[in-house]
């Protein structure tokens, strides 16, 4: 190894920027947490039921979004493209806010959520019934009042019968690691929010905290 490869590769550290190390192999979606005024003129959050017939998580409450393609510019577009699709929404009426943090999940899946503006009245909007069954709103003012419940969920490593134990220290003795994951449940108009869409919505109703 000579000099001019070491400063090679320190010209590629210093001019990249950081990403999140094994995201080539993982799944990124996008989300959009929308405000919408409702039907009062209050700001709101909109939600989304998903359909019965969906493959996955049928039925459970979630945030518009879907898997980034390869055609999108970039992980707000994605979200965007993916808001107006299951919504029956003209992009245009879909306006930027802002970033929220990247939700790295041990399951190999990135998820990117954002905050954005609805231009348009939710009796306005057309659902796709193939992937929402119903939409629906609730108040700011109503999800700050609320405080989740929170449960714990434990994990923990279980290597296969195959695992090379044989070439770490102390072997099937190893001591792994355990951990647990916060999962937080919102009861809100009659509603349960839970999951990944409540970790966002948590994250998202602390900027108010703040």
């Amino acid at each position: 190894m000579n000099d001019q490869q070491i400063e090679s590769v320190v010209n590629q550290l210093s001019t990249r920027q950081r990403g999140i190390l094994g995201q080539e192999e993982s799944r990124r979606t996008a989300v959009l947490v929308p405000l919408i005024r409702d039907e009062h003129g209050e700001w709101s959050v909109l939600f989304e039921k998903r359909a019965s017939t969906l493959r996955s998580q049928a039925g459970e409450i979630c945030f518009p979004g879907g898997h980034i393609e390869q055609s999108d510019h970039n992980e707000w577009e994605a979200a965007r493209r993916e808001t107006s699709e299951e919504l029956g929404l003209d992009p245009d009426k879909i306006m930027y806010a802002g970033d929220l943090d990247i939700l790295v999940l041990s399951s190999s899946l990135l998820i990117y959520p954002y905050v954005g503006f609805i231009h348009r009245k939710i009796s306005e909007l057309a659902p796709n019934p193939d992937e929402v069954e119903e939409v629906f709103t609730v108040s700011l003012r109503t999800l700050l009042d609320t405080i989740p419940d929170r449960f714990d969920i434990d994990l923990r490593f279980e290597p296969g019968e195959d695992f090379p134990y044989h070439l770490i220290a102390n072997g099937r003795d190893y001591k792994w690691k355990h951990g647990k994951l916060p999962e937080y449940f919102y009861e809100a108009d009659g509603r349960i929010i839970w999951g990944l869409t409540a970790r966002i919505l948590l994250h998202f109703l602390q900027f108010f905290r703040r």
